[in-house]
């Protein structure tokens, strides 16, 4: 599937829920083991997509956090860059090669 990142979290049942009678009950371990499977091809999935963006520009929102002299903003396809931290780029659209 063409997508480039899979929101993984691991189940858990919930009290006064429909999941409670269900059978059978996965354990926590297996849960756990698929958790990082998905998270593994999740990670793989956006390697690939962010390397199809390689070269091109893009307009990146870059936020307020000063983290420990960096900032990160986002794509608009949503791919992360982390540059120096400018003061004026907080919260402003930059244009930004890839």
């Amino acid at each position: 599937m063409d997508i480039s990142y899979l929101h993984v979290f691991t189940y858990s049942e919930r009290d006064n829920t429909h999941a409670l009678t269900l059978g059978p009950v996965v354990d926590m371990h297996t849960r756990h083991e698929r958790n990082k499977s998905l998270r593994n091809l999740s990670y793989m999935k956006m390697q690939y997509f962010e390397a199809q963006h390689g070269g091109q520009t893009r307009k990146v929102l870059f936020e307020n956090h000063n983290k420990n002299g960096m900032m990160e903003g986002y794509t608009d396809n949503y791919i992360r860059v982390s540059v120096p931290y400018k003061t004026e780029w907080e919260n402003s659209i930059v244009e930004w090669q890839l």
